[in-house]
């Protein structure tokens, strides 16, 4: 466990400190509480559409079918009521809207957490730049969820991948290397809250994981940054994925359908849309019916994505012959698509 956590203050600037945890959803937990308790301010902003694991903020405005007005929160799963009062919501990408919303609510704003990937939409030049200095002017704590970028964009994450260093960060997903794990880091007077010397005191928050940093989990994740950390592996990653992007929208033009193609690094996302896409909401413009249809008729052909769309991950594991099989089912899954969807094109 000391061995890992001493790799990943190695790579991560923000983790001067570290605790380990169970999962993702924890990790974000955590950086959202301990923003809330070190400004003594009550209200996080999120960015609508973005998932930061199973707990509250994560699952608001995550799906939101009837968008709110910003910065309002829309109750995605019911039983988070509290929501309503201490999470604000601002569009990714749009930095002014941002910047507005962290102004007007400064007082009251313990941080802004991101995933500075959001989903498979990448960040406009400037954009996470910006949430950086607007936090640090404004007194908010600034929070990568690294969950999904960590060791997947950069060795370093995300922070290396757009050299912006926030207040705390959060891992999970593939630091494991497929075993359950999280963990959690920040500056190191931020991360002093959660010593347990400080139990009793208004300046302690609590944190505690049965199974977190467990010598399982902690050993998977050691031997994952072993192969993660060997030369050329980003290289192959990047590469692959912009073999199975252009790959994509080569299939989808000589079909002759109009349909966004978006993601960075080994991530990759066929959106059914004319427009370009930037933030939830015009993601949202895309024909899902299409998106399903396409899901379906890959499952179909022995290619399962999520069912709740058709975002995918490469991992060191795939190569272009994958890739290249990849294609051709779904292009085959496609013309059955246009069959079923005349004005697809």
């Amino acid at each position: 466990m000391l061995a890992l956590a001493e790799e990943i203050q190695r790579i991560s600037p923000a983790a001067e400190r570290l605790r380990f945890c169970a999962s993702g959803t924890e990790a974000t937990m955590y950086c959202q509480r301990l923003a809330r308790a070190t400004t003594g301010r009550p209200k996080i902003l999120k960015f609508e559409g973005a998932y930061h694991g199973a707990n509250e903020a994560g699952v608001t405005s995550l799906f939101p079918q009837r968008p709110a007005a910003y910065p309002n929160p829309e109750l995605t799963s019911a039983g988070t009521p509290a929501m309503s009062e201490y999470l604000l919501v601002a569009p990714y990408n749009d930095l002014d809207a941002a910047r507005r919303i962290i102004v007007e609510n400064a007082q009251d704003l313990a941080g802004v957490i991101v995933e500075p990937l959001q989903r498979c939409t990448a960040p406009r030049p400037g954009f996470l730049e910006g949430l950086r200095a607007a936090c640090s002017e404004h007194g908010a704590l600034l929070i990568f969820d690294e969950v999904v970028t960590g060791f997947r964009l950069a060795y370093g994450g995300a922070q290396e991948y757009y050299g912006v260093i926030p207040d705390l960060v959060a891992y999970g997903k593939a630091l494991g290397g497929g075993y359950p794990i999280g963990a959690f880091g920040g500056r190191a007077e931020i991360m002093e809250w959660v010593s347990e010397h400080r139990i009793g005191g208004d300046d302690y928050v609590w944190m505690a994981s049965t199974l977190g940093g467990n010598p399982v989990s902690t050993a998977a994740a050691n031997a994952a940054l072993g192969v993660y950390g060997q030369q050329g592996t980003y290289e192959h990653l990047h590469g692959l994925g912009r073999y199975l992007r252009d790959g994509l929208g080569n299939v989808l033009a000589g079909r002759g359908i109009d349909a966004q193609v978006i993601g960075d690094g080994p991530l990759a996302q066929v959106v059914f849309s004319t427009e370009p896409v930037y933030d939830y909401r015009s993601t949202k413009k895309g024909d899902s019916s299409k998106g399903r249809a396409l899901m379906l008729g890959l499952f179909d052909r022995g290619v399962f994505l999520n069912p709740m769309g058709t975002k995918l991950y490469l991992s060191l594991a795939h190569d272009e012959a994958v890739c290249d099989a990849m294609l051709e089912r779904f292009d085959d899954a496609l013309g059955e698509v246009m069959r079923s969807h005349p004005d697809a094109a």
